[in-house]
């Protein structure tokens, strides 16, 4: 059974990916948050021992290389990473806090670069290694009061397409996932009549689900994406269709 890491698992797409991964039954997920949600818990609970919580505050980039160690050293190769977490902290730049943009930008760019650098290390010795990362459509199309969030979710394409020339020719795909507007807590700020006007834009008239976008990684994890890498793949209902 092949291990993955999948960061911000407590919630929202993380969750939704961490609880696919280990129902298919292929993989042992360590779901990565600050704390453990109930939502979880109950996950675990109901995964016969292929799911599993540990705790980091990866906003804490210092404490990461350590943690990716302990990690391997507790379950062994790491297969798969899912750099999944981040924060959608929406304002006008202009009036956005000195604070939460170097916040956003440390959780959203560093942290998942600095994590992927420590994982990676190991997968290439190891001569295999599937990274997807989570990006978003608002990287290429933009969305008012979102630029900063946007910037770091660019910056994770750029980070993917690059990444994935330089471990490929050892036998390491990297992909990154854009989903649309997904109804989870980093969408919640959005009012109905925001939502529906979302929707009504899609060319399927509805928003993606948090485990659409699970399946596409469990996907890219898998056989069938043995052969895919340095891509973008957009789970978005047709919003930028």
């Amino acid at each position: 059974m092949r291990n993955v890491i999948v960061t911000g698992g407590s919630r929202g797409i993380g969750l939704a990916i961490a609880r696919r991964l280990a129902a298919c039954g292929d993989y042992n997920v360590v779901a990565v948050a600050r704390r453990e949600s109930g939502q979880l818990a109950a996950a675990a609970g109901e995964a016969q021992r292929r799911l599993h919580f540990r705790a980091c505050d990866l906003g804490l980039t210092e404490t990461i290389p350590v943690f990716a160690k302990s990690v391997r050293d507790e379950f062994g190769a790491i297969y798969g990473l899912v750099n999944n977490a981040g924060i959608g902290t929406d304002g006008l730049l202009a009036t956005m806090h000195n604070s939460e943009i170097e916040a956003l930008i440390r959780l959203n760019v560093l942290s998942p670069i600095i994590l992927t650098k420590y994982v990676a290390r190991h997968m290439m010795a190891n001569g295999a290694g599937r990274i997807v990362n989570i990006s978003s459509i608002v990287a290429s199309t933009g969305y008012s009061g979102l630029s900063v969030y946007a910037a770091s979710k660019a910056a994770i394409a750029g980070f993917t397409h690059s990444l994935a020339r330089e471990v490929g020719r050892v036998g390491i795909t990297v992909n990154a996932v854009a989903p649309g507007f997904v109804d989870t807590e980093l969408t919640r700020s959005l009012d109905e009549k925001g939502r529906q006007r979302i929707a009504s834009r899609s060319a399927l008239r509805h928003r993606p689900e948090a485990d659409d976008v699970a399946s596409v990684v469990e996907y890219l994890l898998g056989e069938g994406g043995r052969n895919i890498t340095g891509t973008v793949v957009t789970v978005d209902a047709g919003s930028t269709a």
